[in-house]
């Protein structure tokens, strides 16, 4: 795998300021969460013929019929996430290319991602490792399980959708943990985060999006 992390060009260090500037104006505030954006290359998350559009502020295929997220939805999702109190272990459902877990990786203390395509967390796991990202462990299996043997988690990123909250996942979190999930079927799902209380779970929508559906088993 041949990666170039600096960029040149489309990929250069210019081009992501100005995905930066964009994210900045359209309401991204944590600036934790618009540096790891920055810093993380993420023309090495897609193949080298969609490397040019990397820094825009667009989703692009990765293959086995799944995306990287837009850019904006990233650091939308990380700056729930980290929001104080800031999480220390975190659980990533659905590894993708890794550029989520990435971003996560430089926020927090450790990243437990799960993934049901073998060969998606394959190459995240070459990538991440190039990087020198060390602060992740890696599972193959069904996401909707989740990591009970890792169990309790400060906060839960799921990044495909399942019409209703897996209970399993949110049985996972630490009292006063987050969850941050797409719910909702193809076309009206919608961004939440649920907080676990000694009476439930708390809810916040936060933005209208258009994520995979979470399927279960594994590929």
């Amino acid at each position: 795998m041949n990666l170039t992390f600096e960029g040149s060009g489309m990929t250069s260090m210019r081009t992501r300021r100005r995905l930066v500037s964009r994210l900045r104006d359209e309401g991204i505030a944590d600036e934790s969460v618009l540096d790891a954006i920055l810093n993380v290359p993420r023309h090495i998350f897609v193949d080298e013929a969609l490397a040019s559009r990397a820094y825009d502020n667009i989703a692009l295929p990765i293959g086995m019929r799944q995306t990287i997220s837009q850019p904006f939805i990233v650091a939308l999702m990380t700056q729930a996430m980290v929001a104080e109190p800031t999480p220390s272990r975190v659980l990533e459902i659905g590894t993708g290319c890794g550029y989520q877990t990435a971003v996560l990786a430089s926020l927090v203390t450790h990243v437990y991602t799960v993934e049901r395509i073998e060969v998606l967390l394959t190459r995240a796991r070459r990538r991440l490792c190039a990087l020198g990202v060390d602060n992740v462990s890696y599972r193959h299996g069904d996401g909707s399980a989740g990591w009970p043997e890792c169990e309790p988690f400060d906060g839960v990123l799921v990044t495909a959708a399942p019409p209703r909250v897996p209970e399993r996942l949110a049985r996972q979190l630490v009292m006063g943990g987050r969850l941050v999930i797409p719910v909702g079927d193809s076309g009206r799902q919608r961004l939440k985060v649920f907080t676990r209380t000694v009476s439930g779970l708390s809810e916040d929508t936060i933005a209208d999006v258009s994520f995979v559906p979470m399927l279960r088993g594994m590929g």
